[in-house]
């Protein structure tokens, strides 16, 4: 079943172009989505303009068969459709604890509320251990479990994750994506923008290629890791014997 579906949409910001132009995506609830492409191909743009931060200039956005498009984000996110921003946008002399209520900051039952913030700390057990701790002393990585924890505790049907992995160690990296493994693997539904296009599409059902703000291609995560000219493009070589996602992907740029 479609919980999810971008139709022909095209959109950019005030007074500019559009960097969308005309993508076309569809989201199965469970499913995680990974959204690939080159730099300035409008990954970032789309998750945008799905949590209304930008509205579509043509097309529709289709959550749970209701038309989406000209909801305000606070409308959106409280349909159930949460979004982690590249910048994670945590408040960094609060504690870990204290951005974790901010993300719940609506809910009236303040028990509720203590449950949820269990709940991901039981997710996410290094955030339990730094409760007390403000949130600019925290890792990159911690901070990016922090923020996805904090997307969570409106308990939103779609998480919209822009580039997780950005500017993050190796061995940081592979955590972060164990943690969207978490989500995956507590049945939400993930629509994911990400630089590291094999590890991205490994840990995904769905893959969408994007390239000048159009739907280039939309598969199999499986099936796009396999194609020789996906490969070639965004995904880079594999370096040596390692594991998968060794070598950096989704940032060469497409030949001439």
């Amino acid at each position: 079943m479609t919980l999810l579906e971008v139709d022909q949409v095209s959109a950019g910001y005030p007074g500019g172009p559009n960097i969308l132009d005309g993508v076309s995506l569809a989201v199965e609830r469970g499913q995680t989505c990974c959204v690939i492409g080159p730099n300035g191909a409008g990954k970032s743009t789309l998750l945008k303009t799905i949590c209304g931060l930008l509205r579509p200039r043509t097309g529709a956005i289709v959550f749970r068969g209701e038309p989406i498009s000209q909801l305000r984000p606070d409308q959106i996110l409280g349909l159930g459709i949460s979004f982690v921003p590249q910048d994670r946008s945590l408040f960094p002399d609060m504690t870990v604890l204290d951005n974790l209520k901010m993300g719940g900051y609506t809910l009236r039952d303040r028990k509720k509320l203590a449950e949820r913030i269990a709940a991901v700390c039981a997710m996410f057990p290094v955030l339990e251990e730094r409760r007390a701790q403000r949130a600019r002393t925290l890792s990159g990585g911690q901070q990016q479990m922090l923020a996805m924890a904090r997307a969570l505790l409106l308990d939103p049907e779609v998480i919209l994750l822009d580039e997780p992995s950005i500017g993050l160690a190796p061995q940081i990296v592979q955590q972060v994506f164990e943690a969207v493994a978490r989500l995956r693997a507590a049945g939400k539904t993930i629509v994911m923008v990400e630089q590291n296009a094999r590890k991205g599409l490994e840990c995904a059902d769905r893959g969408c290629v994007l390239d000048l703000g159009k739907t280039r291609l939309e598969g199999p995560a499986a099936s796009l890791l396999a194609d020789p000219q996906i490969e070639q493009l965004y995904l880079g070589k594999r370096r040596g014997p390692g594991p998968a996602g060794s070598a950096p992907g989704a940032r060469a740029e497409p030949p001439a």
